[in-house]
């Protein structure tokens, strides 16, 4: 009797009880990916430098850049070590420049192992990564374009170095990300609990992730019969412009644009969110993750650092304004991209490991 009551509340108030659910998820996913960092930190952070601090040329720059940023997965930290190191001095802003771009086509590796969890329903897979990987063909068209012009002309620099006079003296704030504040307790007890071990640390964290997607689209499915997919498009995801601008105050805010648009992801693989409405709002994700390097050049008044984080903000400016117009394209071969992975489920493993490490360490080690 307590059971059929128990079961007829719940039937009757399914939408909050599967909100609430779906908070508790969304947290649990986000505790998840902000512990893989930690255990990919504690692998790879000083490797990181190292490579960074050893660049010779811009064109190795970029390869670093990506290697770099696909060992301690957070473009937010490459780009913080670069300008670190230039501003003291161990690094020239022409090397650097490139390397921040080589970071920006890294952002989507995160992106592409939350598919992944999707593999098992060929519909929801292909939904999934094609929303995952059109960052990944938006970055690679921008530098295919932007690099040479860059690599012959300065022009970023040059653009940068102007306006980094003009902002060198005018201050900076600091502020925390709510992200890491909600996470970053649970993720330090974790740590001390368990000790430095970032292999133990990796797979519990890729555990919890597989957990919180995995009740996260179902969530999500419910949500979808309720209808709430008529809420997203009338509301959230309305127009072109009001993605890209809720993409970028959320990555501004929250400082991870792996974290933001992640979330996309399953709300693509349960057909929340089509790939035409993702595309902007990544686009935004990349504006917003250029908001704390700047605040935080501002703050230590250095000239050469406020150029850098200038720089990444106008490579991802240039990127959107050249791209924009043909959107058609990289949205076109992420669609066929994730279609031809259906068939063949390994492609997109091959895929992050040879583009995002064997390439660049083989460049790096044949050009160096």
């Amino acid at each position: 009797m307590i059971n059929d009551q128990i079961k007829d509340f719940y039937n009757r108030h399914i939408t909050l009880f599967n909100l609430l659910f779906l908070l508790v998820f969304i947290y649990l996913f986000l505790f998840s990916l902000e512990l893989m960092g930690s255990s990919l930190k504690l692998f790879g952070k000083g490797l990181a430098k190292n490579l960074i601090e050893t660049t010779t040329n811009p064109l190795v720059g970029l390869f670093i850049g990506i290697l770099a940023t696909s060992i301690i997965q957070s473009s937010s930290s490459t780009t913080s070590i670069v300008v670190g190191l230039v501003a003291g001095g161990a690094l020239n802003i022409a090397n650097a420049i490139p390397i921040i771009m080589g970071a920006n086509i890294r952002t989507s590796v995160t992106n592409t192992l939350v598919s992944l969890t999707h593999a098992r329903r060929s519909i929801e897979f292909e939904r999934a990564l094609s929303a995952a990987i059109v960052h990944d063909f938006f970055n690679v068209l921008a530098v295919a374009i932007l690099f040479p012009l860059q690599y012959f002309t300065n022009f970023l620099g040059v653009t940068a170095t102007f306006m980094g006079e003009k902002f060198q003296n005018i201050g900076g704030l600091k502020f925390l990300s709510p992200v890491k504040a909600l996470t970053r307790p649970l993720v330090d007890v974790m740590i001390n609990l368990l000790g430095r071990h970032p292999w133990i640390l990796l797979i519990m964290s890729l555990g919890f992730l597989l957990l919180a997607l995995s009740r996260m689209v179902k969530c999500l499915k419910v949500l979808v019969v309720q209808k709430a997919e008529v809420w997203f498009d009338r509301y959230i995801f309305k127009t072109a412009i009001r993605a890209f601008l809720l993409g970028m105050v959320l990555t501004s805010i929250v400082q991870s644009s792996s974290i933001i648009t992640s979330l996309a992801v399953p709300m693509a693989g349960a057909g929340l969110l089509t790939l035409a409405q993702i595309f902007p709002y990544t686009l935004g994700s990349n504006i917003g993750t250029t908001v704390t390097a700047i605040l935080a050049a501002l703050v230590t008044g250095n000239l050469a650092a406020i150029i850098v984080a200038f720089s990444h903000l106008l490579f991802n400016i240039m990127g959107i304004a050249l791209w924009w117009p043909f959107r058609y394209i990289p949205i076109t071969m992420a669609k066929k991209f994730a279609h031809f992975s259906i068939k063949k489920k390994y492609i997109p493993v091959f895929y992050i490991i040879i583009v995002f490490f064997v390439i660049p360490f083989l460049f790096i080690y044949l050009f160096r």
